[in-house]
């Protein structure tokens, strides 16, 4: 017997399935051996339940949860079999729905880390398995947030997108691209008989994304920097494969971007070290090993010091003093900057005013501001503070800014510089020369001083284009009123060949080394008598 649920969840009437086998049903998914073991557990249990699939009339195969129980008369012969089920065809579908959803990138459909893992961990059992390499590409897309700025969000959503279908096209089947968030992408190859065949994919992918993406009704042209790491070399689990792959990216990235570069254990090193540099840098500002030097700077033509440098120091417990090329990157990175530059402004106008409180001659310091503290809003404020704390005058601070740094937000830095120069501050262009200027902004900003860069000091006078580049940027400065000084002088010849062409100021270590405020003050003590 059939009630009518059984007719309508299979299609057949009662009258064609009543004494036939209930293997009209059987969808031929399930092997002997689930059959076997239903059997078993009706024998010796005299029940069974579970997930079956079977077939409806018109041949579509459905998914239902069955229970099976045995029906015995009073002597306990088996009389009948009774079955209920249920179509469970829409749990089933949101079970996979919940499953994609909790497996997959929700903009692109790709794989997501945690699906990520689980198939680099396949990956990595079978290559075990059978004396294979695989393969582990970390995709960053170069300058994504700039088209997320200027097109908006929704054409970079859309980008991303396009980037997706496009780097499918590069891989077999069974390699995986899994989005992470972001921009970032990972690509796996698994089951590699020869490890360079990941350089070849590396390739199809940058000339798949160097062509233009249609977005908005206008060509955009994309790149990418990637990073690759390989099993067993590079790493035997998923976590050490992907930091590896990671690492090398933003190798590739620091090399130029629109690159790639394979892992290697130096790069592990760095990262380390970089980490830790990173963490000290954190104790650093509690812990106040922060400490200023000072580097004169002297007119060529009277050979008085007329200004000095204050430079950024960090006496670090352990490894003694950090060069700044190593932690004032990083610092710009991590925001400590702002906290470091604040510090460093407000010590040097202190320490500027205890000289002339001691007798000395008053003459200019110089500070760096660094990028970010040009970027951020309270700096105008910030200066204003160092030089009250320290009663120190407006017209003995010169601001440092590098050309690089003014150059990248022109009109933002030509407002804070007006305002700097209304408080009374002088402001210098540091290394003048490395960047690309434009000259109508150099005019529209307030600039009293042009530093030429110690590159093209270095080899005066035997370079005869440095000379040249030397004299070009004199002329320009004096063209609008700007006084030069020139970094990083050590020989008389140069000095001689600076003043020959214009030069107005040197710093260098032909007069000085940076040193300590006592070991400055020594210097001007004679300078103090004879200003007396």
């Amino acid at each position: 017997a059939v009630n009518r649920a059984f007719t309508k969840i299979t299609g057949y009437s009662e009258n064609e399935v009543l004494g036939r086998n209930p293997g009209i049903l059987k969808s031929g998914r399930h092997d002997r051996e689930f059959y076997k073991s239903m059997w078993s557990s009706l024998t010796q249990d005299g029940e069974w339940q579970g997930e079956i699939w079977d077939r409806r009339k018109n041949g579509e195969v459905f998914p239902k949860w069955q229970t099976i129980s045995s029906v015995r008369d009073n002597s306990g012969c088996l009389t009948h079999y009774v079955s209920v089920f249920s179509d469970i065809s829409q749990l089933k579908e949101s079970e996979e729905k919940l499953y994609h959803l909790a497996h997959h990138d929700s903009l692109t459909a790709l794989p997501n880390r945690l699906l990520l893992n689980a198939r680099l961990e396949l990956s990595l059992q079978q290559a075990h398995r059978d004396s294979t390499h695989v393969a582990v590409l970390f995709l960053d897309l170069d300058n994504f947030k700039k088209i997320n700025d200027s097109l908006g969000h929704s054409s970079g959503d859309r980008l991303l997108q396009l980037v997706a279908r496009r780097l499918l096209l590069c891989i077999r089947e069974e390699d995986t691209i899994a989005r992470l968030g972001g921009d970032e992408l990972v690509i796996v190859l698994g089951h590699l008989d020869d490890a360079r065949h990941a350089e070849t994919i590396t390739r199809e992918v940058q000339d798949r994304l160097s062509k233009p993406f249609e977005l908005e009704g206008q060509d955009v042209f994309l790149s990418a920097s990637i990073g690759i790491s390989l099993y067993p070399g590079d790493g035997r689990d998923t976590t050490t494969l992907l930091k590896n792959a990671d690492a090398a990216m933003y190798m590739a990235k620091s090399e130029g971007r629109n690159g790639y570069h394979f892992y290697s254990r130096d790069l592990t090193a760095r990262a380390s070290n970089s980490l830790s540099l990173e963490t000290s840098l954190y104790r650093a500002v509690e812990r106040e090993e922060f400490f200023l030097q000072f580097q004169p700077q002297v007119s060529l033509q009277s050979g008085d010091i007329v200004g000095v440098e204050a430079l950024l120091r960090w006496q670090h417990p352990e490894a003694g003093l950090v060069p700044p090329a190593r932690f004032i990157p990083l610092a710009e990175d991590n925001g400590l900057i702002a906290v470091i530059g604040k510090w460093a402004l407000r010590t040097a106008c202190m320490q500027a005013k205890a000289w002339q409180n001691a007798g000395l001659a008053p003459f200019r310091i110089a500070v760096n501001l660094s990028e970010r503290q040009l970027r951020q809003g309270n700096i105008v404020q910030d200066v204003r503070d160092a030089l009250e704390d320290a009663a120190l005058d407006p017209c003995y601070l010169e601001l440092e800014i590098t050309e690089t740094s003014v150059m990248k937000q022109a009109e933002h830095a030509a407002k804070t510089l007006d305002a700097l120069r209304e408080i009374g501050a002088t402001i210098a262009i540091d290394d003048f020369g490395t960047g690309f200027s434009s000259l109508s902004y150099l005019k529209r900003f307030s600039v009293d001083r042009l530093k030429i860069d110690r590159s093209f000091v270095r080899d005066i006078p035997q370079d005869a284009n440095d000379v040249a580049l030397a004299r070009s940027i004199v002329a320009l400065g004096h063209s609008l009123n700007l006084s030069i000084v020139a970094e990083g002088v050590e020989t008389q010849a140069q000095r001689e060949t600076l003043t020959s062409i214009g030069c107005d100021e040197m710093q260098g270590f032909l007069y000085s080394k940076p040193g300590t405020a006592s070991e400055l003050a020594s210097l001007l003590k004679p300078l103090a008598r004879q200003a007396c």
